[in-house]
């Protein structure tokens, strides 16, 4: 009888001890997923044996890492300050969860001190388990576009197992807005945060942006102690904004004269179904001329970069 691949389910558990696992249940811990992909890695050894006839020799099995992938959608959890359904992957992809009372739940990078989570990844009547999970994502708010989080997980292999599809509740997950001219206000430069909006700044029209967090996850397959670490960090990011002439004077000059900017961008009108990104200390490279619609645009690169303070090179902000 064949399996049906869209029917797929993950769930994802902050793991109190690392490793040990959560056991996540499908009535408080199921994701609203799309694109979904696992894969374990195996790192098998050759026994390369020698014979009196040619033919291959068989392998034998060595460590082996497992990796998830999914999309979510990015929405808030309805309610202000409650942290939203995508809470827990965040913290498992090294951000720190702080709800600012009345006002909204902010996620922001560490450095040590990371979480990981056990997720279980079901595909019509086969259980497979990944243990000590961390990994990073991406953030899509592309204009036109429903905006999303795409998460890459890399965990320890945990076992696969028979059995029955989990019955999951995802009351949880919002529907989001789309991103466009009515719930995404444009991209804000130059301005200060104060939770849960932004300050002052100049609003640019743009295309939209795309993060990436950039933690650098590895497998660290040691004797009596494997583990997946988180072991740097670099976040970047893409902007197009439609400028006037003498903006694109300024930008390139700023460009030129390496000069940070604040970063703030906002998607939703809903209070407690708002995402919003902010950055202290942004770097704009690598700009090129587009063409959108006939019109010319400018795209660049962007680096986001700690202030001395540390830790806060992005925050992301369910309000």
């Amino acid at each position: 009888m064949p399996r049906i691949i869209r029917k797929t389910a993950v769930l994802a558990k902050i793991e109190a001890t690392y490793g040990v696992d959560a056991a996540p249940s499908g009535a408080t811990d199921a994701l609203l997923i799309s694109d979904a992909s696992f894969e374990i890695s195996y790192n098998n050894v050759a026994r390369d044996i020698m014979r009196p006839y040619l033919g291959a020799s068989e392998q034998l099995v060595g460590t082996r890492k497992v990796d998830i992938s999914f999309t979510v959608e990015a929405a808030g959890s309805g309610t202000v300050a409650t942290a939203p359904a995508w809470g827990p992957l965040m913290q498992a992809c090294g951000m720190a969860e702080t709800v600012v009372a009345t006002k909204c739940v902010e996620y922001n990078p560490v450095s040590g001190g990371f979480k990981s989570a056990t997720l279980y990844y079901s595909v019509d009547g086969v259980r497979y388990k990944a243990l000590g999970c961390r990994g990073s994502f991406v953030l899509a708010m592309g204009e036109g576009e429903r905006p999303v989080f795409k998460f890459s997980m890399t965990g320890l292999d945990g076992g696969v197992v028979a059995a029955a599809d989990p019955a999951v509740t995802l009351t949880a997950w919002k529907t989001p807005a789309v991103v466009t001219n009515q719930n995404s206000p444009g991209v804000v430069l130059g301005c200060g945060y104060t939770a849960p909006g932004f300050t002052a700044g100049t609003v640019y029209a743009s295309r939209g942006m795309e993060i990436t967090l950039g933690q650098d996850v590895r497998h660290v397959p040691l004797l009596g102690g494997e583990t997946v670490e988180i072991t740097g960090r670099e976040t970047t990011g893409t902007l197009q904004l439609d400028l006037s002439a003498a903006d694109v004077v300024a930008f390139m000059a700023a460009i030129n004269g390496n000069q940070l900017t604040t970063l703030g961008f906002t998607h939703g009108t809903n209070a407690g179904s708002k995402v919003l990104v902010y950055a202290p200390a942004v770097q704009r490279v690598s700009p090129k001329v587009v063409d959108f619609n006939g019109q010319a645009h400018l795209s660049m690169d962007l680096r986001f970069t700690p202030t001395s303070s540390g830790n806060d090179e992005i925050r992301i902000i369910a309000a």
